[in-house]
Order: C-alpha cells, then structure tokens, then sequence
C-alpha cells in the first residue's frame, strides 16, 4: 500500500536518519528509525508503559509494521519485533528530544 503523499510520516523518518544510532552496530537487529516510529504509534494509540507499548507491537497490523520498515523474517512468515527489552534499552540511551527536533522540521 503506497504512502499517501500529504503524509508527514516519510519526512519524519527520514529526519531520523539523521541522528546517530547510540547503539554498537555489531548485533543490531532493528532499525533504530523502526523502533522509534513502532514505539510513538504504540504511544499514539493509548500505551501508557513499554509493556503495553510492546503488546501493542505485538497486535500491530501487518500492513502498518510493513509501513514502518519492519523487515520479514527470513525463515518464517512473520515480521521481526523488537523485544520490550530492546525498546527499554534504546529509549534509556536516545536523547529524548530528538525525535521532537526531527518532527519540528
């Protein structure tokens, strides 16, 4: 399904880009832009915790987390979703005003 063009969304995540990832490369299995946009939509929808965040990443439709740049797992018929671990762990590690700067723009 193609992105509606008045969509602010691609410009958005396209601004995340910008910022370094805090991450080490070695082992980063989702896209520090992924994780981030997976985590506001969570918030968006009504997820006040990283738990319910992670369980509504869990529900998410197939066509938003394929909007979002989450990849397929290779071997199975499923998408790849960052553990509430991971997003636990990269949250602690951003500057929180980042993605607010990105959006600003």
């Amino acid at each position: 399904m193609p992105v509606d063009a008045s969509s602010l969304i691609p410009p958005a995540l396209d601004q995340l880009h910008e910022h370094p990832d805090p991450r080490d490369p070695r082992g980063v299995r989702h896209a520090l832009v992924a994780v981030l946009a997976l985590t506001a939509c969570a918030v968006l929808a009504g997820s006040a915790s990283l738990l319910a965040g992670s369980e509504w990443v869990a529900d998410a439709p197939p066509h938003v987390l394929e909007r979002l740049g989450i990849r397929l797992d290779p071997l199975f018929p499923k998408r790849l979703l960052p553990a509430e671990t991971t997003v636990r762990r990269l949250l602690a590690r951003i500057d929180g005003d980042a993605p607010d700067r990105a959006v600003e723009r």
